[in-house]
C-alpha cells in the first residue's frame, strides 16, 4: 500500500512541475514565430531559450515518443509486461517456499526462471535499439522546433541580431 501511495505522490509532483509548465498549442504550433535561423549562435540561442521555455511540452512530446514506441515494438511490451508481471507475481505469491513432489521450489528458482526466459526474450525485443529511436526522434523533433521558432517578446535574455 506505501508503493502505491509512494506512486501516486510522484505523479502529483510531475504533474504540479512539469506539466504546470505546459504551453498552450496556438503558442507552441504558432506558424507566425516559424523562421530560420540566421547563424549557428542565433539557433544556440534560440534552443536554449526555447528548451526552458517550452520544457512541458517537450516533456510530453518524449512521453507520447516513449508510448509510442511500446505499441509499436509488440514484443517489447511483452517482454516488459512479462518481467514486470513475473517480478509482481513472485513478490505477492512466492515469499514462502512451495513443495512440489520432492522438489522445494524457492524464491530464488523462481527468480532464476523469470531471468532465464525473460531476459532472452528482452534481448530479442531489441530495447536498445528503441533507446536510441526514441532518443534519436525526440532530438530532431525538439531540436528542430526550438531553433526554428522565434522567442516571443516576453524573453528579455535573446538577443534580436
Amino acid at each position: 500500500m506505501e508503493a502505491v501511495m509512494r506512486v501516486t505522490d510522484t505523479i502529483k509532483s510531475f504533474r504540479e512541475t512539469r506539466l504546470a509548465a505546459l504551453r498552450p498549442p496556438t503558442e507552441f504550433f504558432d506558424y507566425q514565430r516559424i523562421s530560420r535561423p540566421s547563424d549557428f549562435n542565433q539557433a544556440t540561442q534560440r534552443i536554449t531559450y526555447n528548451t526552458r521555455y517550452f520544457s512541458g511540452n517537450y516533456v510530453l512530446i518524449i512521453a507520447l515518443l516513449a508510448v509510442y514506441a511500446l505499441i509499436s515494438n509488440p514484443l517489447l511490451l511483452i517482454a516488459l509486461g512479462f518481467l514486470v508481471g513475473g517480478f509482481i507475481a513472485i513478490n505477492k505469491f512466492g515469499p514462502e517456499p512451495m513443495q512440489m513432489g520432492e522438489h522445494t521450489i524457492t524464491q530464488k528458482h523462481l527468480y532464476t526462471a523469470l531471468f532465464v526466459i525473460g531476459l532472452p526474450l528482452l534481448f530479442i525485443a531489441s530495447p536498445v535499439m528503441t533507446f536510441f529511436w526514441l532518443v534519436g526522434a525526440s532530438g530532431v523533433l525538439i531540436l528542430g522546433h526550438a531553433s526554428f521558432i522565434e522567442p516571443g517578446v516576453e524573453s528579455d535574455t535573446y538577443d534580436i541580431p
